[in-house]
């Protein structure tokens, strides 16, 4: 797991274009995996991939 880079929720955010708040709630909603540190979330970005690709419209080739 530490061989791919954690985002901060203000990171994944900013690559998404959408809200922290989104980003929060697809965590609490247990849509994206996320590990917690203290206080803050951090995202795998393997676990971000992963999440895009189950929520893509189209079918991986």
């Amino acid at each position: 797991m530490l061989s791919t880079p954690l985002l901060t929720v203000h990171e994944t955010a900013e690559q998404l274009k959408v809200k922290e708040s989104t980003i929060r709630a697809w965590i609490r909603q247990e849509k994206l995996r996320a590990i917690k540190f203290g206080r803050e979330w951090r995202i795998a970005s393997r676990d971000l991939e992963s999440f895009l690709n189950a929520n893509a419209n189209f079918p991986n080739d």
